[in-house]
């Protein structure tokens, strides 16, 4: 990169400045993700490390060639040492969320095949360095014989289609893994984990904005106009502001409520769920779990699954589960949340709002945050708390 600031190094100013303290506070953030990894094996912080540290790195042509590195030192090697490491976001994005939704997640020698084409290409990257290196005049030039020749003519657009196509699959895979994973909460817990998934789709929509804000960049300046650097800043400007968001949100998110979950709730899936039963019995277990639903309430307790559920009554967890999607119409999580809102709606009609906020009341019946609380209770009663607490208060 040919620096266009015509100052010594360092020069801080309007370009350079904000990727500097942006990238700088992210990774201060990536150490604290780092240290947590190593206290406590959180295989998801240290994937959340390297990713954050992989992009603020990416930063770096940009960040001190707007700095007048370049333009200060003329004969500088770092252009071999910029490697493009981002052919490992794309797995790393696929391995967070993975980590996230899979409980007991180990990292295992296998997985290390999705990372051979950024070790092969750093390979590359010493190799041409050592090759260069020996060649006459190296030291008064900042680029040898294959780094113009071969990489910059040959091999980096090669590695840019590469890393697109990657990213496209990766990003594919990684948003299919989290919709599965957020269906499959509601068929066996009672609270979806709101604020987590909220995290995860929020990981995963800011990386897929940044890839394709890149694409959309890529062809401006490749097919319509050649994008000066002070155009192309503003790429390296999100990111930064990206992965310091991430740093943030990733390190005080709890990822490990959505690690510890368990879904095993048979020992043989491939058997019936149970034998088969005529309509009389079907409807007498269907009226068995409507009667221990309203006199036991089970749904007080914000993590009920549909394990514990199954035990209660009895009944086996896939029997249990085929008995409230087919005889109810509801997966597990819209039929527990139906009985929380209608105890919530008692307490409302009885007055408790003078003496507990709305969220208080919500909490007494069963839900565990405020955002799955209004959801569900606008989704089932067509209206949301507050107005329903207004008509309420309108009768007292």
């Amino acid at each position: 990169m040919q620096q266009i600031l015509l100052y010594e190094f360092p020069s801080f100013n309007l370009y350079s400045t904000p990727l500097l303290i942006l990238v700088l506070q992210a990774f201060v953030f990536a150490l604290l993700l780092l240290s947590r990894y190593f206290k406590k094996k959180d295989t998801p912080a240290l994937i959340l490390a390297l990713l954050i540290i992989i992009t603020g790195y990416h930063r770096t042509s940009y960040t001190i060639g707007f700095m007048a590195w370049y333009d200060t030192f003329r004969n500088t090697k770092i252009n071999y040492w910029l490697i493009a490491l981002s052919l490992a976001v794309g797995p790393l994005l696929y391995f967070y969320v993975k980590s996230i939704t899979t409980s007991g997640f180990k990292f295992k020698k296998a997985y290390f095949i999705h990372f051979v084409p950024v070790f092969v290409f750093v390979i590359y990257k010493i190799t041409i360095f050592v090759y260069d290196a020996q060649q006459p005049g190296f030291d008064q030039t900042q680029n040898g014989y294959l780094k113009i020749n071969l990489d910059e003519k040959y091999v980096q657009p090669l590695v840019g289609i590469i890393e697109n196509i990657q990213m496209i699959l990766y990003l594919g895979f990684t948003f299919q893994l989290y919709y599965l994973y957020r269906r499959k909460i509601q068929q066996f817990f009672s609270n979806t984990y709101a604020l987590e998934l909220n995290w995860m789709r929020a990981f995963l929509f800011i990386y897929s904005f940044l890839f394709l804000y890149s694409v959309f960049e890529g062809v401006i300046g490749s097919l319509i106009v050649d994008l000066h650097w002070t155009q192309r800043w503003w790429y390296q400007f999100f990111s930064a502001v990206a992965i310091l968001y991430i740093g943030i949100k990733g390190y005080f998110t709890d990822t490990n409520r959505l690690h510890n979950l368990d879904f095993n709730i048979a020992s043989n899936k491939n058997k019936k769920s149970h034998p088969e039963k005529s309509n009389n019995e079907l409807l007498d277990i269907k009226i068995r779990i409507q009667q221990f639903m309203e006199q036991e309430k089970p749904f007080l307790n914000p993590d009920l699954n549909l394990t514990e559920l199954s035990k209660m009554l009895k009944i086996s967890a896939p029997a249990l589960s085929e008995i409230i999607n087919s005889g109810f119409n509801k997966n597990f999580n819209d039929f527990v949340n139906h009985y929380r809102v209608q105890a919530v709606q008692k307490m409302l009609e009885e007055g408790k709002q003078k003496h507990l906020s709305l969220l208080g009341i919500a909490m007494e019946c069963g839900f565990n945050s405020k955002a799955t609380f209004n959801r569900a209770f606008k989704r089932i009663t067509n209206t949301s708390p507050s107005q329903y607490a207004t008509t309420q208060n309108k009768l007292f």
